[in-house]
């Protein structure tokens, strides 16, 4: 899939893509169909930077339901002859998420789509999670035949079929099948689940890597025979050397963290890291300066998760090394530091904004670490970041920091979050938002009505309403 492209901030379009608060309450002023278009180009086109983590479909469903929108458009891109040849998930995903949310809401057309892609769309496995959700038991019936006959009866489909039972996150629709009163159908779903379990046992029965009694040598060789296939070993190699290594064993160890091979030498730099040995901090700093690449970021890594005192005051020496370990020192303190530290943090915070933009990486632990301390002369930044990131993550850490930072934010920024696509988002803003506009109290009680809205935001949003006070 190919990254996504954001529209400017200040637009509609970038509004929405973003998953802003502010993107819903521009669109209900806007004229319906350039609305209805900038929409459509969202779930057409998912502008999230990390699908399986950014939330959007509740939020394009809500929209869809307020502006009365029409799935045309989303019709013909689950249909289009594109679908055959483009079968990553990220492609129809979203427009199916949505689909799923509004026909919670009660839209039969939507339902119905679901139905149609589940029986002959390539993304059809998410199409059936979403109506294991929504769909009746009559509905998800129908639909057995069509789903197994996209799987041969010879062994290498019976095998598929065994490992789409064994895999699918939403259980429902194979254990109607299973009980199926046509028994091609049923005796076919229970025999694939029985190879499935029968499958994943044969898997934990045989494990791979480290044994009882490697030694540390053995454990540096087993991480960089992963390295050198492409998969990063060090971390469980780290871990397996606190079983197998005694004190005797240090010396390797540390020779190990200086010179060795790179799997060897991440490995090393993360157990003498995460066991504070004496000499990590000084073994850190040298592999960044001499270490390849993946050498750096594993001693960068490593020194982000040490807890120790020395490592905070190593931190405030190294926070203005224009190098990853400066940015690791920028980091260390925003999570460990004291309220001496918030200069530094403040600094790295906005070096981090002007050298790398408001998508940096870097910036999710700079900000939590910004609330944390309390840098109220970080709001400018902030809020600056609040309007520009396309991270709907970050940006609701960001709500959250300009919450402990910035007095403005319950009449500001707060009140459109009550609109965010993020549920932590809207969370913070139930709990800030000041209750003086007539539209906050009237989207409170919508949320808190709402069946499709998560728990925690409606527990914030009780909070708000007196006992005598009706929330909805």
């Amino acid at each position: 899939m190919f990254e996504p492209v954001i529209a400017p901030s200040g637009t509609l379009l970038g509004l929405l893509q973003r998953g802003r608060g502010d993107g819903t309450l521009h669109a209900l002023t806007a004229p319906r169909a350039e609305a209805l278009a900038a929409l459509n180009h969202c779930v057409l086109r998912d502008p999230r930077h990390d699908w399986q983590v950014e939330n959007r479909s509740l939020y394009y469903a809500r929209l869809y339901l307020d502006l009365n929108g029409e799935l045309d458009e989303i019709e013909a891109h689950l249909f289009d002859v594109e679908d055959v040849f483009d079968t990553e998930e990220s492609r129809t995903g979203l427009a199916l998420a949505v689909l799923g949310h509004l026909a919670s809401y009660g839209r039969r057309d939507a339902l119905e789509l679901l139905r149609r892609y589940a029986a002959s769309g390539a993304n059809w496995a998410w199409a059936l999670d979403e109506l294991a959700l929504r769909d009746d038991d009559a509905g998800l019936r129908a639909l057995a035949a069509p789903v197994l006959a996209r799987f041969a009866t010879d062994p290498e489909g019976e095998a598929e079929l065994a490992a789409a039972v064994r895999d699918a996150f939403e259980p429902r629709p194979w254990r109607l099948w299973a009980d199926d009163p046509r028994e091609s159908i049923a005796t076919r779903v229970r025999a694939a689940h029985e190879a499935g379990c029968f499958d994943r046992w044969q898997r934990q029965m045989r494990p791979t890597g480290p044994r009882p009694g490697w030694s540390v040598q053995a454990v540096f060789e087993w991480a960089q025979q992963g390295m050198d296939r492409g998969a990063a070993l060090h971390v469980p190699a780290a871990r397996c050397l606190t079983a197998v290594a005694g004190p005797e064993d240090r010396p390797e160890i540390v020779a190990a963290a200086k010179d060795g091979t790179d799997g060897a030498r991440c490995t090393a730099l993360r157990y003498l890291a995460d066991g504070n040995d004496p000499d990590a901090l000084g073994l850190i700093e040298a592999a960044v300066i001499t270490g390849s690449p993946t050498v750096v970021e594993a001693a960068v890594d490593a020194f982000e998760r040490m807890r120790s005192i020395a490592a905070v005051d190593r931190a405030r020496g190294w926070a203005h090394r224009p190098d990853p370990l400066g940015a690791a020192a920028g980091r260390m303190l925003a999570c460990r530091g004291g309220a001496q530290d918030s200069d530094l943090v403040l600094t790295a915070l906005r070096e981090a904004v002007r050298g790398e933009g408001p998508d940096a990486p870097t910036l999710w632990t700079l900000v939590d670490g910004t609330g944390r301390l309390g840098i109220a002369c970080a709001a400018p930044v902030l809020r600056h970041i609040y309007r520009e990131t396309a991270s709907s993550h970050l940006r609701g850490r960001t709500a959250r920091a300009l919450a402990a930072t910035d007095p403005s934010f319950p009449s500001g920024f707060a009140v459109e979050c009550l609109w965010d696509c993020e549920e932590t988002t809207r969370e913070i803003a139930a709990r800030h938002a000041e209750t003086g506009d007539n539209r906050v109290v009237e989207r409170l009680r919508r949320l808190a009505a709402d069946p499709a809205e998560e728990a925690e935001v409606q527990t914030a949003v009780r909070s708000r309403f007196g006992p005598d006070t009706p929330a909805g």
